[in-house]
């Protein structure tokens, strides 16, 4: 249902924003447009099979690289630079071993492995321009987690869940076999709160419908333009009504009482 709802409401932002530029960018007699149809043929199920592993080899090389070298720049950033460990995670350390033989000895040792973690992110590159740039999303429901994720997805979307899953980092023995989406599914923001709630969940999508995150349809776009004006308007314009719209959608769910 959720889906439905965001996609009939991208269908809406696009004939409104056509009304819209029809009537001041691009005002003037409409050319005509002549496209020629292919003939109409019984489907093959050969073709279908071959046409799918082409298109699914495609994605593989071309998406597939993609990801592959954004998920290792987010690990460097997220990982780098190195810093101290903070006085609190030494002090549950100690206070760890001091009580090796009772059964809090164990939730010490990963209280204190989880402040150390939020340390490192916090002065890692990923963690400091995420903060930076948290005020601008914040009233969208983002933290700084989902502000990086938010801000990698413009190169392609399909990038959003592996920066998640670095930015979160590697889980621990006990939650191993949770697999990525569920680790994202319970990942903590600094405060101890859920990342996702269903008012975050839901201005996360709408913002995703209606956001120009795909950098090769901007280069499509310069190429039939012969200009980068118009790719630049495209992402400015895509940008600013999927920020308007996952801000009504998050504030009105966050007044009614969902979070």
């Amino acid at each position: 249902m959720a889906f439905a709802a965001c996609y009939l409401l991208g269908a809406v932002a696009a004939l409104l924003s056509a009304m819209l530029f029809r009537r001041t960018l691009l005002r003037g007699r409409a050319r005509p447009m002549i496209l020629e149809l292919p003939s109409y043929k019984t489907p093959s199920l050969t073709n279908a099979l071959i046409t799918a592993k082409d298109q699914g080899l495609s994605f593989l090389t071309t998406a597939g690289t993609a990801i592959m070298a954004i998920c290792v720049v987010m690990w460097w950033l997220n990982t780098f630079p190195r810093v101290a460990t903070p006085p609190e995670a030494l002090a549950l350390r100690t206070q760890a071993a001091q009580e090796a033989d009772s059964g809090r000895a164990a939730a010490l040792e990963t209280e204190a492995r989880i402040v150390s973690d939020r340390a490192g992110q916090a002065g890692s590159f990923a963690g400091r321009l995420g903060r930076f740039i948290e005020p601008v999303f914040a009233p969208l429901g983002y933290d700084w987690q989902l502000t990086v994720g938010v801000l990698t997805s413009f190169l392609a979307r399909e990038v959003f869940v592996s920066t998640m899953s670095v930015l979160i980092g590697s889980p621990s023995d006990d939650v191993a076999a949770e697999g990525v989406i569920a680790r994202i599914r319970s990942a903590k923001r600094d405060n101890g709160q859920l990342v996702f709630t269903p008012a975050t969940a839901t201005s996360l999508l709408i913002f995703f419908v209606l956001a120009m995150q795909c950098l090769p349809t901007l280069a499509v776009t310069r190429r039939e333009t012969g200009s980068w004006k118009w790719a630049g308007v495209q992402l400015a314009y895509m940008s600013v009504v999927a920020y308007a719209g996952a801000l009504v959608a998050y504030q009105t769910l966050h007044l009614v009482g969902v979070s």
